[in-house]
């Protein structure tokens, strides 16, 4: 199916821009315009999109663009946003911009709306990792989720671009963007610091012969695959599922014992899977209750293994 091709200025190529800006010229959208903080980044940028138009001033931005996409950090959006609206040689009517922050709302383009120009803000549900390269990140973008919000026209201008990204939109409530943000966060940024403390275990367990992801991979890709089969509540096993507070007790000792810095995240963990099998019916209130005086007890200030 023909479409009509866009304009697209990049500002701000890091890796979220650098990857959107690939895709879009893969599908035969025109890259007019690579915008940077620094000139060696933008060059850099420009090499990599196959663009000629590049620099660190927003005025380099030409008059035929018709899609701007603000990939800066959330810090900068409002201030790229103002700097976007004062250039006279856009025609804001018949542009599109979108920026890439978790944590803002459309209002942050206000400045550009005010101008007649369509807006939204347009976060990927994906891990953009500093230390991958963009041509590593690629494969991992079709197929994922955006969540987005704006007017109804910057709606439609989302999925359009979700569409040629290969992508799925979800209109996040403004009043809830930051607790969506908060969301990203554990799914991603807490799921790293669950295998960091898997991998600070496995060291404690001095298994060097055997590396931490040839021991630990299975189980954690089999839970994977059972949460996203099914659900958290009915995949959960282990000893909080079957109600076995002497197990969990002896686990919070050796603990103590033995990476004793680990206690607070074991003992957190423990009581959201007491949630959970709460929810799954496999303990009832009283359990719950005995794991939540044993997992205070560890923690009280006047607990000690002496």
């Amino acid at each position: 199916m023909n479409r009509r091709r866009w304009n697209v200025a990049i500002v701000g190529p890091g890796k979220v821009g650098l990857v959107f800006g690939k895709t879009l010229k893969k599908g035969g959208d025109t890259i007019a315009a690579v915008i940077a903080r620094t000139e060696a980044s933008a060059k850099r940028g420009a090499a990599f999109l196959g663009c000629r138009t590049c620099g660190t001033n927003l005025e380099r931005i030409p008059e035929t663009t018709n899609v701007v996409l603000l990939t800066v950090p959330h810090i900068a959006v409002e201030q790229v946003a103002r700097g976007l609206a004062l250039l006279p040689h856009l025609s804001f009517r018949s542009m599109s911009f979108c920026h890439a922050s978790g944590m803002l709302t459309a209002e942050a383009l206000a400045p550009l709306s005010e101008r007649g120009a369509t807006v939204v803000s347009f976060h990927p549900l994906q891990t953009f990792p500093r230390d991958f390269t963009p041509e590593q990140i690629l494969p991992s973008l079709p197929g994922i989720w955006y969540g987005i919000d704006g007017t109804l026209r910057g709606i439609r201008f989302a999925k359009a671009l979700a569409a040629r990204l290969s992508g799925k939109t979800v209109v996040i409530p403004p009043e809830l963007r930051e607790f969506y943000h908060a969301a990203c966060v554990v799914a991603s940024n807490h799921l790293t610091a669950l295998l960091g403390v898997i991998d600070e275990m496995h060291h404690a367990l001095g298994m060097k012969r055997v590396p931490f992801h040839a021991l630990f991979g299975p189980i954690i890709d089999t839970t994977l695959r059972n949460v996203l089969a099914t659900s958290p509540t009915q995949a959960l096993s282990g000893p909080v599922a079957r109600g076995g507070t002497e197990t969990i007790g002896k686990h919070l000792e050796s603990i103590r014992q033995h990476r004793p810095e680990l206690l607070p995240y074991y003992a957190a963990m423990t009581m959201a899977t007491v949630r959970l099998a709460l929810t799954k019916g496999s303990i009832d209130e009283r359990r719950a209750a005995e794991f939540r005086g044993l997992v205070e007890a560890y923690l009280s200030p006047h607990s000690s293994s002496d």
